[in-house]
């Protein structure tokens, strides 16, 4: 046998493990980092300690910056390595020392210092985030066939938002207890013991020698190298730039909670039910979300998610009762659910094996060069006007997003099919 034959023979042997491997990686792990990363305990703790909107946005814009200047490093990385399993470990540990830190930070700091380790922490969690984003998914489209995936994809994310539902209930009873004399830092410390744990899940794996890597490069190399990749395929070139404008769509992300609570007074037993509301439907959405995927591709769920998204923020805006924030947050979980899945798994389907490692780095460098300006445009934009075109400017975002998605990107998964 050759050593495509080989590499494709290990795939099949080992599926059921890594399947059950990545499965349980992603429900401790999302779970986790969830509640880092949903649009409740992280914008309204730093709101409360800064009491600036500005700071919020740039908490999360220095995540994504952080998350924009990594990936291309982490494909040149590596794009010539046969496997890149204890390069994730490494890595993913990092991601997780920030975690904890962001912890420490809420027990043991003043005030103002602690506002800014939290923003310094965010910062180098995208840093270490970005990273992994390449290398996670390069080892998915290794040891995980392209027709399996968007069910793994979305049934992992739906285990993992079922359980964050609850700890993000938790979490509010957390903050409204002031548990270890700080409520937030307690949340954060959980996130830290979840998402460890999810790691060593990846202790299971098996991954297979890729057949066929690249020759090792320096990085000032692959970035020479970048404009011919994308002249030789414009519908990738179209599809990374629908996906930078559905990340810019996010710059509302933080500001959602705070525009609510311009409108209701909100406790943390609320702040907690909008944190499981928004659990509950993105992993329940992710999961439909990935069947559908299965059948029909990731550009269609990426078309029908981002719409749904549309309507669930331009609901928030009209929402005359607290309830009708709850139903907002929930279309707006499964439009983001949605969105996060396809576009992060759409990449995968351009492309030679050899240069997804790049292709992944491309797409989201561009992607979360967008995050960096889109929050702190958006903390700009509420503190000169109102949190009300911060929510209007991401859904211009979202729709011109969908639009080029629509129009100028193709099924790829056509190309694999023709290919096999």
């Amino acid at each position: 046998m050759n050593r495509e034959e080989i590499f494709q023979q290990e795939v099949r042997t080992h599926l059921r493990r890594n399947y059950l491997a990545h499965l349980v990686h992603g429900l401790l792990g999302q779970t986790g980092f969830r509640l880092l990363n949903a649009p409740t305990f992280i914008p309204y703790y730093i709101f409360e300690l800064s009491g600036s909107n500005v700071v919020v946005g740039l908490a999360r814009g220095l995540q994504a910056l952080g998350m924009s200047l990594t990936p291309i490093f982490a494909a040149s990385v590596v794009e010539h390595r046969r496997t890149v399993l204890p390069t994730g470990f490494l890595v993913g540990g990092m991601m997780r020392v920030q975690v904890l830190g962001i912890a420490l930070a809420g027990f043991f700091l003043p005030r103002e210092w602690n506002v800014v380790a939290v923003c310094g922490l965010l910062g180098l969690f995208g840093f270490f985030l970005g990273m992994q984003g390449v290398i996670f998914n390069t080892l998915v489209s290794k040891v995980i066939p392209v027709e399996r995936r968007g069910f793994l994809m979305g049934l992992r994310n739906f285990l993992a938002g079922v359980t964050a539902a609850g700890v993000g209930r938790f979490g509010g009873w957390l903050i409204d207890q002031n548990a270890l004399g700080n409520g937030y830092a307690s949340i954060f410390l959980l996130s830290f013991g979840l998402t460890a744990a999810g790691l060593c899940a990846l202790l299971l794996v098996r991954e297979p020698d890729s057949p066929t890597v690249r020759a090792k490069a320096a990085v000032r190399q692959r970035l020479r190298e970048l404009p011919a990749l994308l002249r030789g395929d414009r519908a990738f070139t179209f599809y990374f730039v629908a996906r930078a404008l559905g990340v810019a769509g996010r710059m509302a992300m933080p500001f959602y909670i705070l525009y609510a609570g311009t409108r209701f007074e909100i406790s943390g037993t609320q702040l907690g039910q909008l944190t499981a509301v928004f659990a509950l439907s993105q992993s329940t959405f992710q999961l439909l979300w990935g069947v559908m995927a299965d059948r029909t591709g990731f550009r269609a769920t990426f078309l029908l998610s981002v719409a749904v998204w549309i309507v669930g923020a331009a609901l928030l805006l009209q929402a005359p009762a607290f309830q009708w924030v709850l139903v907002a947050y929930a279309g707006i979980a499964a439009g983001l659910g949605g969105f996060m899945l396809s576009s992060q798994n759409l990449v995968l389907e351009f492309g030679s094996r050899e240069n997804i490692p790049m292709h992944i780095a491309v797409a989201n460098s561009t992607s979360e060069a967008m995050g960096v300006v889109g929050p702190i445009a958006g903390g700009l934009l509420a503190a000169t006007f109102s949190y009300t075109p911060v929510i209007v400017m991401a859904i211009v975002c979202k729709v011109l997003a969908l639009a080029i998605m629509l129009f100028r990107v193709d099924e790829p998964r056509r190309r694999i099919e023709i290919l096999t």
